[in-house]
């Protein structure tokens, strides 16, 4: 999860820098701008925390619905898209474990289906612009960018795995844009929320997102190989894989189809990283 590194404006339900203008017994108070002094509970100070200290740390409203500081990381941040499982149903709507002590709501008009205790569910965080309250929805499209999405092939992004279709996986693209992978094309399992590079494939003429998780050509190999040389060496340097290995074994093992770990293997050899074995590959 990316850090916000600034020192202004504040944000509620992000991290931000501040700085300490106060210690107090129960904690440090924190400049947060027009948000004014928010405490950073003495169990969340670091070890060496003085007045002008700068101090990393995540705003949020406590039970009581007063402006809180903490040092803990949510498992996602106003803005973000991530998996988080029900733990408490009830008139309110359902409310998600995201880590913190004060359990994350999701409206009932914030579902896209009704929400059930101990299911995980894909959600955007965002900020009530009204309450001020951070609050979640299952309610993935309208988060999503209405404008054609302009890429390039082959240009790498950030993904989070949403919904199974017949034809692969949807992603959320850059927090931004819906995408495609496609199950011939996936060598690695997939779980809904979950947060990985991708590529661009191909950009439809409708705007449609095609992805792939390795970058197509020489690109491909290249991102392969330092993969492959930590593989060897968590493996004291050996594998016994080869290249008349069952293709299943090795996508098994490597997460890569065989054509990649074919070529991977050939441009490695070339640059004299390793060498073929009667029983297998070494690192050289």
């Amino acid at each position: 999860m990316t850090q916000d590194t600034t020192t202004n404006p504040a944000e509620i339900g992000k991290f931000n820098t501040l700085k300490v203008i106060a210690i107090t017994d129960n904690g440090a108070f924190l400049d947060a701008g027009e948000l004014g002094e928010i405490l950073l509970p003495n169990r969340f100070l670091p070890d060496d925390c003085q007045i002008d200290s700068l101090v990393t740390v995540f705003i949020y409203l406590d039970s009581a619905d007063r402006l809180i500081a903490t040092s803990q990381k949510p498992l996602a941040q106003v803005g973000e898209f991530a998996s988080l499982k029900v733990v408490q149903v009830n008139k309110m709507g359902a409310f998600l474990d995201w880590g913190l002590p004060k359990d994350l709501l999701v409206p009932y008009n914030q579902q896209h289906t009704k929400m059930e205790v101990g299911k995980y569910y894909l959600v955007r965080v965002f900020l009530d612009q009204r309450t001020e309250r951070i609050a979640a929805s299952s309610k993935l499209d309208k988060f999503i960018d209405i404008w054609p999405a302009e890429y390039n092939d082959g240009e790498q992004v950030s993904l989070t795995i949403a919904n199974k279709t017949d034809l692969g996986f949807k992603a959320i693209v850059n927090d931004l844009h819906w995408g495609l992978l496609y199950d011939n094309e996936i060598f690695q399992p997939l779980r809904a929320g979950r947060k990985i590079t991708g590529y661009i494939k191909k950009v439809r003429d409708d705007g449609r997102l095609d992805l792939i998780l390795t970058r197509g050509g020489k690109g491909k190999v290249i991102d392969f190989a330092d993969k492959f040389i930590a593989f060897l060496q968590d493996n004291d340097g050996f594998t016994s894989l080869n290249d008349k290995s069952n293709p299943e074994l090795i996508k098994r093992t490597l997460d890569v189809s065989k054509k990649t770990f074919k070529a991977t293997v050939g441009n490695l050899l070339k640059k004299g990283k390793i060498s073929i074995e009667k029983n297998g590959i070494k690192l050289l």
